[in-house]
């Protein structure tokens, strides 16, 4: 789950990270106002979108006017936020369509002497958290670690013991701290990761992290987003979850139990087994096309939930054909085919449908098929199930 950056810097603040003061706005006159009330002189406009690349990004309606913009007045502020909000911010994150801006974030002018690169994940092959650092600060971090890996440092940390002050002292003096800079490091870096383990964050970045010229740490940026299986613990997290920034059939998908993702291609895929799935996506892209998505009914799924799936596949319009991979183990072969020829009746297959069946019940399965009357290709294996789902596409 992905948050936004007020929302994540209003956390920070309770963790007592420091980040620069800021109002949410939701209007230009509010724009104008929080200007006043962070002190008049500089403040920064920042459109609030889950998107990376909101500085360099573009509206659509506006195309010389960025997603972040520095102002030094009120009218200023009151401008620039009547070209944003309800407006499409197009970034290297959002993709053509972009993404309508509903708030803005103002923010306080600082007073910056470097700009830093950080970020915290979960890494599998440590085997727990580790601290990213970069002198790079404001540039994307895989275009650093392509050209200058050598600027990338990277501390692991112990989940429960966080990260220790001389871990923090190691990582300052590495990006050339002076002493002051040091015991700012000493306070925000081992804070940060604790924010990190106790909110279950699969990632946390401040890109950039700034130093002030009175060598100080504060987060100009933020962006969390948290682990979805562990939203049990963090009701109050889950309140901040934005449903107009997530795909519709993602959410949709999620309200069944079931796991969906979008993607680009145009061969709906349906399967029970997250590595099943992936299997079945790459045997789609192996002869030759690409997967609409990717979703997985898991291992006990009911008639009404596989029925679900099949009507979110199909209300995709980029969907041409449709491959279904079932190895029934926990999820019988039959329940499969129940719901399919259900989903028949209810929306209606007007794309090839390609099935593939194996394991409990399958004889039975096939057996329905055979007897539906239905214009369902069956397959003997993956391969012969992708091959005839990809020749589908130019019958």
């Amino acid at each position: 789950m992905k948050i936004h950056e007020y929302q994540s810097k209003s956390l920070f603040k309770a963790a007592g990270i420091a980040v620069p003061e800021g109002v949410v706005c939701k209007s230009a006159d509010e724009a104008a106002t929080a200007f006043e009330s962070l002190g008049g002189e500089l403040a920064v406009v920042k459109s609030q979108i889950h998107a990376g690349g909101r500085g360099k990004g573009r509206f659509k309606e506006f195309p010389d006017q960025p997603g972040v913009v520095l102002v030094r007045s009120a009218d200023e502020a009151r401008e620039h936020a009547e070209r944003m909000l309800g407006n499409t911010l197009v970034t290297i994150q959002t993709g053509e369509e972009g993404k309508q801006v509903n708030t803005l974030f103002v923010e306080q002018g600082l007073k910056i002497a470097r700009e830093l690169y950080l970020g915290i994940v979960v890494d599998r092959e440590v085997g727990g958290p580790v601290l990213i650092m970069s002198s790079e600060g404001g540039m994307e971090i895989e275009e650093v670690a392509k050209s200058h890996p050598e600027k990338i440092l990277a501390e692991p940390f112990d989940a429960a013991e966080g990260l220790f002050p001389f871990q923090a002292r190691k990582m300052a003096y590495a990006l050339g701290f002076d002493k002051t800079a040091v015991r700012s490091a000493e306070k925000f870096l081992p804070k940060l990761c604790r924010f990190f383990v106790d909110n279950d964050c699969s990632m946390t970045e401040v890109n950039p992290l700034v130093l002030t010229e009175d060598g100080q740490l504060l987060a100009l940026d933020a962006k969390v987003s948290f682990d979805d299986n562990a939203m049990f613990r963090h009701k109050n997290l889950v309140e901040l979850r934005d449903l107009t920034e997530e795909d519709a059939s993602e959410v949709r998908a999620g309200e069944a139990g079931l796991s969906y993702v979008n993607l680009d291609g145009n061969i709906g895929c349906l399967v029970n087994g997250a590595g099943l799935a992936m299997s079945t996506m790459d045997l789609i892209k192996l002869h030759g096309a690409e997967p609409a998505n990717f979703l997985d009914v898991g291992g006990g799924a009911t008639v009404d939930q596989v029925t679900e799936a099949f009507q979110i596949i199909l209300s995709d319009d980029a969907v041409k054909a449709v491959l279904v991979n079932i190895f029934g183990g926990i999820m019988r072969c039959d329940v499969i085919v129940e719901a399919l020829l259900e989903a028949y009746e209810k929306v209606g297959f007007t794309v090839p449908l390609v099935v593939r069946l194996e394991g409990t019940n399958v004889e039975k399965a096939r057996e329905m098929l055979g007897a539906s009357g239905r214009d369902i290709v069956t397959a003997e294996d993956l391969t012969d199930a992708a091959q005839k789902v990809v020749a589908s596409l130019s019958a």
